[in-house]
């Protein structure tokens, strides 16, 4: 369970995505019936850091802080080309190799890099740094056009607002869905959608960031139990299916069938979570039709089953 919390601040610390690591894990918001955590943000010798902001930040704890987290996480830093404290190389590999939880924000990312942990990985950064990352990483399998990527237990971020949707994925692994989504209510974003282990992450859709095609998704959406098809998604768009088809990867950045599988698997983790509702019942609500067709797409979008998934998230609904 994701309890200890350590972020790594090196010089030239950029100040909103280190804000939201700690908006995301350093605000206590126990008395809301949220998970607590023991937080911390480490320097490499617990002394004051740089932004790169012009302003420098006190820090409290050197990297003897990461020992014993579940999670270290890497805040982006200005300059790609600086080279890493093999000390916080070190840290971050035995981080990897005890099992705990590796995360990345933006060019975060070159850190995960020189340590040796996005080898023969999916990762991603910011779209500016992806190329530079593919070069100086030649072992990374590195996706220029997601939100976030994760790979094991190794999590890698692009720019600035995407460390919410990671951090809110995160969460989602760690928590459930309801804790993440009403986590994301109390910082004031939308809920985020997220994949499976051990493959890329689309960027997520929110319908009410569609430019032209929100009512039919939100109408998709109302009803999730019929069939729909992108033909049939097509037609409520009075659009041709060809047309429609580009149209929805244009504006949600995925296919019109993984946004549908993937809104079908929101609502089944919800009811799995917050309903007695029996599997088959919720393949059925949730538009599978049948419990083989929601195990499926489990096993491949969650390396899990639905009872597995209901055994490990029922306690944490809020």
């Amino acid at each position: 369970m994701l309890r200890n919390v350590a972020v790594i601040a090196l010089p030239e610390v950029a100040v909103f995505e280190l804000g939201v690591l700690c908006e995301l894990f350093g605000y206590d918001r126990t008395a809301e019936g949220l998970p607590g955590y023991d937080f911390a943000v480490c320097s490499i010798d617990g002394g004051s850091v740089p932004t790169h902001a012009g302003f420098d930040i006190a820090v409290k704890h050197d990297l003897s802080r990461v020992e014993a987290a579940d999670l270290v996480a890497v805040a982006p830093y200005y300059h790609t080309g600086y080279a890493v404290d093999p000390e916080v190389i070190g840290a971050l590999r035995r981080a990897h190799e005890r099992g705990a939880w590796v995360m990345s924000v933006c060019t975060g990312a070159f850190a995960l890099g020189e340590a040796g942990l996005l080898d023969g990985r999916r990762c991603t950064t910011h779209w500016r740094h992806t190329d530079d990352l593919s070069e100086r990483y030649p072992d990374a399998k590195v996706d220029p056009d997601v939100l976030y990527v994760q790979d094991g237990k190794i999590l890698t971020s692009a720019g600035t607002a995407a460390s919410v949707d990671a951090g809110l994925h995160l969460v989602r692994q760690e928590h459930g869905t309801a804790v993440a989504t009403t986590l994301a209510r109390r910082m004031v974003v939308p809920p985020h959608r997220d994949g499976g282990q051990a493959q890329f992450i689309e960027t997520p859709l929110q319908a009410v960031q569609c430019e032209t095609l929100q009512p039919v998704l939100t109408q998709v959406i109302a009803t999730l139990d019929q069939a729909h098809s992108v033909d049939t998604m097509a037609e409520l768009a009075h659009m041709a299916p060809r047309t429609f088809a580009r149209k929805f990867r244009n504006e949600t950045g995925a296919t019109p069938h993984d946004w549908l599988t993937n809104q079908r698997l929101l609502l089944a983790r919800r009811l799995l979570e917050d309903s007695d509702l029996g599997v088959d019942t919720i393949a059925e609500r949730a538009g599978f039709g049948s419990a083989a067709t929601l195990r499926h797409h489990f096993t491949q979008r969650l390396s899990t089953t639905p009872q597995a998934y209901r055994g490990t998230f029922r306690s944490h609904s809020v």
